[in-house]
């Protein structure tokens, strides 16, 4: 594997986490619990979106076959997503979807802020704007994590049944492979490993104060990498992608 296919590779990884994720949370809409969760929901979304359209160009740019953005987001099948398979869970209740934000916001924050140093100006720039965005996604969901872990019986058992649900999930953001390795080496992103120690401090003493049990373990879902995906991410797409497939190429 060549530097730039790797980089490549690792920006697809970058922007189709927050592609997927940022689809997924758009569902909420108009659905929300509360109005004020109905629109900060929203934001989270449109935060996540814009972010993917920074990768993915980025993406794009390095390949150096005319693909856009768009194109990438578009026009990829399942096989060719390198999203992690945390983001393209389901949504389920409100508190699953609290969970699984904070566990990925805390895994995000950490990975932008050491991709500022990256030796790949363009790649800093990105890290710099959306970190700003994922330190207030991270405050917001780690709070709403301690509120409803520490809050009623019933929301206190239907936070920790979402941390069950989700924490197997969480081993495959810090598996690294040769595309990793390669990036790495160049200085332009870190080995996802290296990120392991920190998330675990800030997640225990997030997940401690809102009183829930860590499970025991996290269980590394291998192929998420290569492209192996859950029967979700199909159903994502098909939501996704629909009018592009239909009608190729149309513009408004």
């Amino acid at each position: 594997m060549t530097r730039d296919e790797a980089f490549f590779e690792f920006l697809l990884r970058m922007g189709d986490n927050t592609l997927i994720l940022g689809h997924r949370v758009s569902e909420w809409c108009g659905h929300s619990p509360v109005l004020e969760e109905d629109i900060a929901l929203a934001n989270t979304a449109l935060d996540l979106i814009g972010q993917t359209q920074m990768w993915l160009g980025l993406a794009g740019e390095i390949e150096g076959k005319g693909r856009s953005a768009d194109d990438l987001a578009y026009l990829r099948d399942a096989w060719d997503f390198r999203n992690v398979l945390l983001v393209e869970r389901p949504n389920g209740d409100f508190g699953q979807t609290i969970m699984r934000q904070f566990l990925f916001d805390a895994w995000h924050s950490l990975m932008l802020g050491r991709l500022m140093q990256s030796s790949d100006t363009r790649v800093a720039e990105i890290a710099a704007k959306a970190s700003k965005e994922a330190a207030y996604h991270l405050e917001r969901s780690a709070d709403l994590v301690v509120r409803l872990g520490d809050g009623t019986a019933e929301s206190h058992a239907r936070m920790q049944a979402a941390l069950d649900d989700h924490w197997p999930y969480t081993g495959e953001l810090f598996l690294s492979d040769a595309a990793d390795k390669a990036v790495a080496e160049a200085g332009l992103a870190p080995d996802p490993a290296s990120l392991k120690e920190e998330w675990d401090e800030m997640v225990t003493r997030v997940l401690t104060e809102a009183t829930l049990a860590i499970p025991e373990g996290a269980y590394v879902h291998k192929g998420g990498k290569a492209g192996t995906h859950t029967e979700h991410l199909g159903y994502i797409l098909a939501q996704m992608q629909w009018l592009q497939r239909a009608y190729p190429g149309a513009t408004w």
